[in-house]
């Protein structure tokens, strides 16, 4: 969306495909670099700190077994296990460090010792979205003139964003045309935003004494 509103400011304000394409790469590229930046430190932060409270259980299993399964007994009775059924199960358990290690993080952590993508990897996906998500409004402007690049892009634009909220509602079980509708009136905003402040833009420029 971001994309979206600097493409529409700067054909309003310029009327140039050259300078539409400039800002527009420039943009898409600072947002890929800094989405995928934020992702990795982001991921990356999480999976230690999760990392140092499954080494604090690990060093429990390790040094204090009895008192690791007596943890998971009661964790087990207060989801709703018969004390005695508890014991036993979680007895079972105390057999083997690793199936006990386990139950205490999932259960007491809410977290899993297995590690899903790595931060670099999530990192990348988020950039390459993003990356091909920016070419959508960009697109036009390669082809056709401003005139006809600026509304073709918008459509583009406006089709991906309602096929974004139709497949969103699988997920959020809300009517789809609605959620398509509902996402897709955020290009409609940014498209007149675009437009007023690339009109706006121009004259206030002039007036500070900015001229091309």
């Amino acid at each position: 969306m971001s994309i979206l509103l600097v493409v529409a400011t700067v054909a309003t304000a310029t009327g140039e495909s050259y300078a539409v394409l400039v800002s527009g790469v420039a943009t898409a590229f600072a947002e890929v670099v800094s989405m995928a930046a934020g992702e990795y430190m982001s991921s990356k932060s999480q999976r230690e700190i999760f990392d140092a409270q499954i080494a604090t259980e690990r060093l429990e299993v390790a040094e204090r077994p009895a008192e690791a399964e007596a943890e998971v007994a009661f964790l087990l009775e207060r989801e709703g296990l018969a004390s005695e059924s508890a014991r036993r199960v979680a007895a079972e358990f105390a057999v083997n460090k690793h199936v006990l290690l386990k139950t205490m993080v999932e259960k007491e952590l809410g977290l899993t010792i297995e590690h899903g993508a790595s931060p670099i990897q999530g990192a990348l996906i988020l950039a390459g979205t993003f990356g091909v998500a920016s070419l959508v409004p960009l697109g036009p402007f390669l082809f056709l003139s401003v005139g006809a690049a600026f509304p073709t892009s918008i459509a583009l634009a406006a089709v991906s964003m309602f096929a974004l909220g139709v497949f969103k509602s699988r997920f959020t079980k809300r009517n789809p045309l609605v959620s398509g509708i509902e996402v897709m009136g955020l290009v409609a905003i940014a498209s007149a935003a675009g437009y007023v402040f690339g009109s706006i833009l121009p004259a206030v420029l002039g007036w500070a004494g900015f001229h091309p």
